[in-house]
């Protein structure tokens, strides 16, 4: 699967759109990383614990972006974006972009 944040696709020509496809993925923190956190937020410094959720959750919104590009019978998504939203319950990571089937120009 190809995934470009591109809006074409240099090499190849898009034979049908698809439509658009998203992946997305919630995630809390748990409560060990909170308290790090708020001490951490106290000295200065990178939430190593509040990174690596982020990677895991863009991760798994991707991996279900291309899970339903492919159901949709792509091999190819374009214009990819990520938008991330924290509220009260957690962080909200959405990946979106637009199913495509594509060849070799």
């Amino acid at each position: 699967m190809l995934v470009s944040t591109m809006n074409d696709l240099p090499g190849f020509r898009v034979e049908r759109v698809l439509g658009e496809v998203f992946g997305l993925t919630v995630r809390a923190r748990n409560v060990g990383s909170s308290l790090g956190s708020a001490v951490k937020s106290l000295k200065g410094g990178e939430l190593k614990g509040q990174t690596k959720m982020l990677v895991d959750s863009r991760l798994e919104a991707m991996g279900r972006l291309t899970e339903e590009a492919a159901s949709r019978g792509g091999n190819a998504v374009l214009a990819m974006r990520f938008e991330t939203s924290a509220g009260e319950l957690g962080t909200e990571i959405c990946a979106y972009g637009t199913a495509c089937v594509v060849s070799p120009a």
